[in-house]
């Protein structure tokens, strides 16, 4: 049975916690179509940028300092993937982050299922020069235009999911189980 509906998530992070999400990027897809998108701000935490990070998404304290915290944000969008897989390019990173922003503010986490389209990429496109997302997207002929936005990254992410993931696709190893990003 191919993974037909489902919700491709990135986070990006203010710092090298995974607790500082500052966005978030979901793409809904349903009957093997994008049927939604939702891109938010998030207030970190804790509320600092480094300057990497910064350097890789563009966003700053400025960017962030009256958007929502965590709670809000989900408590939107939670209900519009109820039920669905989530989909990450390296799914550990982005699994890592949901769980501990929800052990930070005490909710409860719905054991969602996750797959992985960078371990599928490595398994099903042999021969890329290399597994990030904007090679994977150009491969499956998806131009990745803003490389780190959390809503492009998701964006590309969905539709890479929609060509590589066929019959029974594997969910991902438990989240940590790789860090590269």
């Amino acid at each position: 049975m191919a993974l037909r509906n489902f919700a491709a998530i990135d986070f990006e992070t203010a710092n090298g916690q995974r607790t500082s999400v500052c966005s978030v990027g979901v793409v809904i897809v349903r009957d093997g179509e994008i049927a939604g998108s939702f891109y938010r701000l998030i207030h970190p935490y804790p509320n600092y940028y480094s300057a990497f990070t910064t350097a890789i998404h563009g966003l700053t304290r400025y960017d962030t300092e009256d958007a929502p915290p965590f709670p809000e944000v989900w408590a939107e969008i939670a209900p519009h993937i109820e039920g669905l897989p989530l989909v990450a390019h390296n799914s550990p990173f982005d699994e890592g982050c949901l769980r501990a922003v929800h052990a930070l503010y005490g909710l409860p986490y719905p054991g969602y299922r996750f797959y992985c389209t960078l371990r599928a990429s490595r398994r099903k496109m042999k021969g890329l020069a290399n597994y990030q997302l904007h090679t994977v997207s150009a491969a499956c002929g998806y131009n990745l235009k803003h490389h780190h936005h959390a809503l492009a990254d998701a964006e590309a992410c969905a539709r890479i999911a929609r060509r590589l993931f066929g019959d029974d696709p594997e969910p991902t190893e438990s989240a940590g189980s790789r860090t590269e990003r």
